[in-house]
């Protein structure tokens, strides 16, 4: 009876989630959103965790069946590579120079932000140390 209840529980999650993906596709195609529906549904179902209206427990079971299955959504990218392996043979090598100028190009971006940030917060930091020690002194 308990696993039972528990595969209904499965089923019920796994429903609500493909509800959500359902509503947020909707939402893209009708709204003309330059958005992934999955994108709006993660962030749609973030928010609704973070503000209690859905607890954690009503998409625990579910998210955790899913997350264990994970490799089974990776078959079909793997077929798709098979299928147009010619392509991938020929071309496969601009593919992957797009992927590493992209990663670098990502990663120098986000190194230069962090440091300009700590920069910024260091430099924030010692005015306020010299204030407080400046208003330290004339007291």
């Amino acid at each position: 009876m308990a696993r039972t209840r528990s595969l209904f529980s499965i089923l019920l999650q796994i429903t609500a989630f493909c509800g959500l993906f359902w509503l947020c596709n909707l939402l893209v195609e009708l709204e003309h959103l330059p958005v992934p529906a999955g994108v709006i549904g993660m962030v749609l179902l973030v928010v609704l965790l973070l503000t209690r209206l859905v607890p954690e427990k009503a998409v625990r079971s579910g998210s955790n069946f899913l997350l264990g299955e994970l490799l089974l959504f990776f078959i079909p990218p793997v077929v798709s590579i098979l299928k147009y392996w010619s392509m991938l043979r020929d071309d496969g090598w601009m593919l992957i120079g797009a992927l590493i100028i992209g990663t670098v190009v990502v990663l120098t971006g986000t190194a230069w932000v962090v440091d300009r940030i700590f920069t910024l917060e260091k430099r924030m930091n010692e005015r306020r140390l010299s204030q407080m020690k400046s208003s330290a002194v004339h007291v």
